[in-house]
């Protein structure tokens, strides 16, 4: 007798659940008790029906943070190759040949320790904002050795040793401030695309160079200022998907100092990874 109780019992729970699941949430009715299974982004919430509902637990807050939360794609690793362009966007410099840098050897890294994404429309449009730093190599062809001084910059062939490495580093502190779309909450499953502006202010730089022969090998740097500008503005795109992207940045301010020397614009492009 106690087992049939027991089935009807049990079936009579079963049916009510059948009868009253909901879209978002499921109601099982065990005699005087009421449970109530709650879908969320996170999972399922079980609470008791029999509460006060305001005493239940409100999933909707924390979907929302996610919402805020949405990560940016600045933060990560950049690397590139890097042209110096004239303002006609050509590679030629008849007046300081120097200019004429070696993209093998040119590199551009930035390593961007931090962002943070104010949405606009909810995941799927924000501006991004953060911090990084970044490295710029210009390689030097032809074993020229950079000299400036107040007021110009000029250069000397070298004759007699061949360098293995010639290049100008510089580093700068960045903030960006671009306009990013995405296309999925899941930032794994998400294309993106984003716009702007990055501000720099160079904080170092000098002139290193490597000499290898059979009897001879030298390295050495020489800090300086060689007439870079202290601060530059770049625009730049960057796309892609998840944690992988592409980026391409173009400088609105030249590299050197335009009293001493032509204006070098860089061009850069790249692949990205983000954190």
């Amino acid at each position: 007798m106690k087992k049939v109780i027991l089935s009807a019992f049990v079936l009579s729970g079963l049916l009510t659940f059948a009868q009253e699941k909901e879209k978002d949430t499921t109601r099982l009715n065990l005699g005087e008790t009421e449970v109530l299974i709650i879908n969320t982004k996170k999972g399922n919430v079980i609470v008791d029906g029999n509460t006060n509902p305001s005493d239940t637990i409100d999933a909707s807050p924390d979907e929302d943070e996610d919402d805020n939360n949405h990560e940016g794609h600045w933060g990560g690793i950049d690397f590139g190759a890097t042209m110096l362009l004239n303002s006609a966007m050509k590679s030629s410099f008849p007046n300081d040949k120097f200019l004429e840098n070696d993209p093998g050897k040119s590199f551009y890294w930035n390593i961007n320790i931090m962002d943070r994404k104010f949405n606009i429309y909810k995941h799927y449009v924000g501006l991004t904002t953060g911090f990084g730093v970044n490295f710029t190599q210009v390689g030097i062809k032809n074993d020229y050795i950079l000299n400036d001084n107040y007021d110009s910059l000029w250069l000397v062939k070298d004759t007699v040793n061949h360098y293995s490495k010639n290049k100008l580093r510089a580093t700068y502190l960045q903030i960006p401030l671009l306009l990013e779309f995405n296309t999925n909450a899941d930032e794994d499953k998400s294309f993106y695309f984003a716009a702007g502006l990055i501000g720099g202010v160079r904080v170092g730089s000098a002139l290193i160079q490597k000499v290898d022969r059979e009897d001879f090998e030298n390295k050495q740097k020489t800090k300086g200022t060689y007439s870079l500008n202290p601060f530059k503005v770049d625009a730049t795109v960057r796309m892609g998907y998840g944690d992988w992207g592409l980026f391409a940045t173009y400088a609105l301010m030249p590299l050197f100092d335009t009293a001493k020397v032509s204006e070098a614009l860089p061009l850069t492009f790249g692949l990205t990874m983000n954190f």
